[in-house]
């Protein structure tokens, strides 16, 4: 170890680094959920993998850099550990499409699928960020190898903490992924070009000028691109999901995390883009004088904006993200009034507080692999239905397989809320086996309707629209021997999702008179630039 002269007389540069290598590791950790959320999801199982990539990649830094460190650490090796980071994350932000479809080609099980793409976009600069600290307790100014190692390690912690909750809170809801890359690209540079700002030599420096260089032109590129959805006319990450809303033609289309959400045709805002909307009138059949209705989840805001235009009905919504609401008054023409009223919470919580009853609620905020398991547990289930008047109906937007193995989230809920409810009911809506949208019904009646039930109703009420083809998609009740009911102690929700990673969400289409036009095929969570949906196939 170098003498306490020689240590004395140093700049505590390596324990700025240290800090800042912190900050970077812990906001690239919470960086990279964002970024691999829309190709993998954000289930358990990729936090799981993101958690263990990073803390696998420093462990293996923290050893191989303590090993070199007696012998070869100093500022200027520390400045080169800083550029070389900032120079992959520049990577990271210009080709992070690129180096996920490349991965998601690896033919691995559903749970483990995102882990080859985190260990190719984190793990090289996490290891590079793992070399800093051993680096800098060698260089440190504190006297004795055991408080050097404390401070460095301390000072390391807290970088990690100020970059945990300056991302999470402040970043990711300003700004967006390729904008919060640039920063740390550029953090880590500044901190380089600080640290050999005293070395004799000039490479140091020129090169970090032209690391800066590429991150900039990195940003800039990456920030720019056209989905096959249409151009992109706004793009932002919340504090839940990243948002997109595209444009191609009349038909503007919200995406949540890559994957479709709502539509509107800018020409006709009242025709039913997705045809699975058309299907939240069917409760319109099942009970009788509907008077209030609760959505727990707006997206575009299209059930809603139907209820509340077509029929003499107060509809409430419960919408946690802030910014889905502000788009959707941007872009998706919603606007509230005494018959329209939108609450800024999350569904579970609303329903808990009021006191209000409810002739329908429907639950539209689940998503293909991003579900919250607090609304699909029978604890959830019995209160909605203590929310319910007693003829009331609650309606279940899930996305699943109808049938075969990606179908368990579908089964498991259908069976936790046949525990609650007299009759449940099953339409899924794209006519195949793929993963789809799965309308779920159920009701307080203990005599059940049959198709035919349902088509004299159709004919006989004045509800607006024709459910003819809708109701012809009944499906008897599913198998559910082999799935769990769902309760707020043990909902696996993600390992019944599991069987859905990486397979096709198809969305149906519909012309204007309601007829199925084509449909709109999305992998899960494809990448936001440039592969949002695959082109739309005829059927």
């Amino acid at each position: 170890m170098s003498s306490l002269p020689d240590r004395a007389r140093r700049p505590p540069g390596p324990e700025v680094a240290v800090f800042v290598s912190g900050v970077a590791s812990m906001g690239l950790e919470i960086l990279a959920g964002r970024i691999i959320a829309p190709q993998f999801g954000s289930s358990i199982y990729t936090w799981g993998s993101i958690i263990a990539v990073f803390l696998a990649a420093l462990s293996l830094g923290y050893h191989r850099g303590g090993q070199w460190a007696e012998r070869r650490a100093s500022d200027g090796r520390l400045a080169w550990l800083l550029l070389g980071t900032a120079a992959y994350v520049a990577l990271v932000v210009f080709a992070s499409d690129l180096l996920l479809s490349a991965a998601s080609a690896l033919p691995l099980p559903g749970r483990f699928a995102s882990l080859p793409a985190v260990t190719l976009l984190f793990g090289p600069p996490t290891y590079l960020l793992g070399f800093v600290s051993p680096y800098a307790a060698e260089l440190s100014n504190t006297e004795g190898v055991g408080a050097a190692s404390g401070r460095v390690y301390a000072l390391g912690t807290v970088g990690s903490i100020v970059g945990a909750f300056g991302t999470t809170f402040f970043l990711i809801p300003a700004l967006g992924v390729e904008t919060i890359g640039v920063g740390f690209g550029l953090l880590l540079v500044v901190t380089g070009l600080w640290l050999a700002r005293r070395t004799e030599s000039r490479r140091p420096t020129l090169t970090g000028v032209a690391v800066a260089l590429l991150i900039v032109g990195a940003g800039v590129g990456g920030s720019v691109g056209v989905s096959t959805g249409g151009p992109v006319l706004y793009q932002t990450q919340t504090p839940y999901q990243e948002l997109q809303v595209t444009q191609l033609g009349d038909e503007r289309t919200l995406y949540l995390d890559g994957q479709p959400h709502s539509a509107m045709d800018t020409s006709d805002p009242d025709r039913h883009v997705f045809g699975y909307t058309r299907y939240f009138h069917l409760p319109l059949l099942m009970t009788e004088d509907v008077d209030r209705v609760l959505f727990v989840g707006g997206g575009g805001f299209t059930g809603p904006k139907h209820f509340a235009d077509e029929y003499d009905v107060t509809v409430d919504v419960a919408e946690i993200d802030p910014e889905v609401i502000d788009t959707a008054k941007r872009y998706f023409e919603l606007e509230e009034s005494d018959s329209l009223r939108v609450h800024n919470t999350g569904g579970r919580q609303f329903l808990r507080e009021t006191n209000r009853t409810y002739d329908l609620i429907i639950l539209d905020a689940y998503k293909k692999d991003k579900v919250p398991f607090q609304l699909t547990t029978v604890e959830f289930m019995r209160l909605a239905n203590d929310r319910l008047d007693d003829d009331g109906v609650l309606f279940a937007n899930l996305i699943s397989a109808p049938s075969g193995p990606a179908s368990k989230f579908y089964r498991a809920e259908y069976k936790t809320m046949n525990q609650v409810y007299s009759q449940v009911y099953t339409f899924p809506t794209a006519g195949t086996g793929a993963i789809q949208n799965v309308e779920v019904v159920a009701t307080k009646d203990d005599d059940r309707l049959s198709t035919a039930d349902l088509q004299e109703r159709n004919t006989e009420r004045d509800i607006g629209i024709s459910l003819r083809r809708e109701i012809d998609t009944y499906q008897p009740p599913p198998r559910t021997d082999d799935v769990p009911v769902l309760r707020d102690g043990r909902a696996p929700v993600d390992s019944l999702l599991d069987p859905m990673v990486g397979q096709r969400y198809v969305v149906q289409r519909t012309d204007g008179s309601g007829t199925a036009a084509n449909t709109t095929a999305a992998r899960a969570g494809s990448p936001s630039r440039s592969r949002l949906t695959e082109p739309a196939v005829p059927r």
